[in-house]
């Protein structure tokens, strides 16, 4: 069965909060399922997801991602409480360890054990969540009677965990209710769904317990090549210009010489280069861009991968307003 679609809004700056509750009440009106915020270096997803939540009656929201460093797990859990609350029951949570650009560079943060951290603060966002009181003794984090001063949510969010690599896949499917992914091939998607059922085997669980959303950089527009070039120009700084972690997630996926050409030239300054690398072959293994007609069929390869439940309609980072909507419209469920 394909998998349902949502929407991962923009990771670029938008004019104001009132457009990011435009874009959700669009993407409710298309019948998307959800839709996820980023947060990044612009207006803070919580305050921004309040507002959505506000403006909007149906479709579900969520954070992609959390980074699990520049807040508490406490203070995690209890915004994941109140924005169920304000939400009406509509929240599901994306948490991650992001990387060192992120936490070191952006937060002055220490960027020290992601995999555990990430882990314990799952269990203690759920602890929170449960309105019981919070006694646990972990390796990164030590917490002490915290309770809920309020009701806990009769229904808690679902709480996903994104992650590139083997190991932070396993620990999704042993741990989370969800994996959230980003820039995977269909094949490259194969590979970690078979460490996130290893994951909920080795946590005791149903391995098609946790539910798996992809997120796709997708740009659908009547100039086709003008969409290519968008979301060729996205993948290039991803690859290039965040860290090792996107690199070498498509060097797994059989793109080693590809992604360490396009770092080494974005590195160097040389950011057309590198954009230039992003060949057609791959860059159709990384989205769905194009005109609108052709956009829908690379989307479908993505639905009709058995084992994801969800795929993300995302948008290359140098797409204006009108072409989000654009592509919102055209590849809408």
């Amino acid at each position: 069965m394909p998998a349902d679609r949502t929407v991962h809004l923009p990771v670029s700056a938008q004019p104001s909060v009132d457009t990011l509750v435009d874009l959700a009440q669009r993407a409710e009106d298309l019948d998307y399922e959800r839709v996820w915020l980023p947060e990044t270096w612009g207006r803070d997803a919580v305050t921004a997801l309040t507002a959505m939540a506000q403006g909007t009656d149906e479709i579900g929201i969520g954070p992609s991602i959390l980074n699990v460093y520049s807040r508490s797990p406490a203070l995690i859990g209890q915004t994941a409480a109140t924005l169920q609350e304000v939400s009406d029951g509509r929240l599901r949570v994306g948490l991650g360890p992001s990387g060192p650009a992120v936490v070191e560079g952006w937060h002055g943060a220490e960027f020290d054990q992601p995999l555990r951290t990430t882990r314990e603060t799952i269990d203690i966002v759920k602890k929170v969540l449960s309105g019981e009181q919070v006694d646990y003794a972990g390796d990164v984090f030590t917490v002490g009677g915290f309770r809920l001063r309020c009701d806990p949510p009769e229904d808690p969010p679902g709480i996903d965990a994104a992650g590139m690599g083997p190991k932070s896949v396993e620990l999704a499917g042993r741990f989370a209710d969800g994996w959230h992914a980003t820039l995977f091939t269909p094949d490259g998607m194969r590979d970690r769904l078979e460490d996130l059922r290893r994951g909920a085997e080795l946590g005791g669980r149903d391995p098609d317990d946790p539910r798996v959303t992809l997120s796709l950089t997708c740009c659908a527009l009547d100039d086709g090549e003008q969409a290519r070039d968008l979301a060729r120009q996205h993948a290039a700084f991803y690859v290039g210009g965040m860290g090792t972690y996107y690199r070498d997630s498509l060097a797994r996926q059989g793109y080693e010489e590809t992604a360490n050409e396009i770092a080494a030239a974005w590195g160097s300054g040389e950011k057309e280069r590198a954009t230039e690398l992003v060949s057609d072959e791959l860059l159709d293994e990384l989205g769905a861009a194009g005109t609108p007609e052709r956009a829908r069929e690379e989307l479908q390869k993505f639905l009709d991968v058995e084992g994801v439940d969800r795929v993300a309609v995302s948008f290359p980072r140098g797409a204006t307003l009108d072409q989000v909507r654009e592509t919102l419209d055209a590849l809408a469920p």
